[in-house]
């Protein structure tokens, strides 16, 4: 989620969100069309000529391998930039060790206030 709060580049978020939309509608696209496709070739098989049956299952098979060519590509790109992101952007805190003579009610008057530590967080 940092990620995506990052004012970085836009067209990385554009891409992911354009890949996500895609994926949402390609998925059950897909998942009918190879089922309509291998239903159609049961029935050939048992009706009609084995030749459209076996045109049907190549057609299925070409369907999903190009489905799943592009969800493992675009998978594969969305984590390279992810982890290009993570190398590049890291968050670093510099924690200033109070001084023992302040008493803690001072502390907020001097305007330090209190840290909360992330576990993502590196503590210098």
């Amino acid at each position: 989620l940092q990620w995506l709060r990052n004012p970085g580049p836009q067209h990385e978020k554009r891409t992911l969100f354009g890949d996500m939309v895609c994926f949402l509608f390609i998925t059950p696209l897909a998942t009918i069309s190879g089922w309509l496709c291998l239903r159609g070739a049961v029935d050939h098989l048992h009706f009609s000529s084995r030749l459209e049956a076996v045109g049907l299952i190549a057609l299925t098979v070409a369907l999903f391998t190009i489905y799943l060519f592009w969800t493992l590509v675009s998978f594969r790109y969305h984590c390279r930039l992810y982890n290009e992101w993570r190398r590049t952007n890291q968050r670093v805190i510099l924690l200033i060790p109070m001084p023992a003579n302040v008493p803690s009610n001072q502390q907020s008057l001097l305007g330090l206030p209190f840290l909360k530590r992330n576990s993502k967080e590196t503590i210098v």
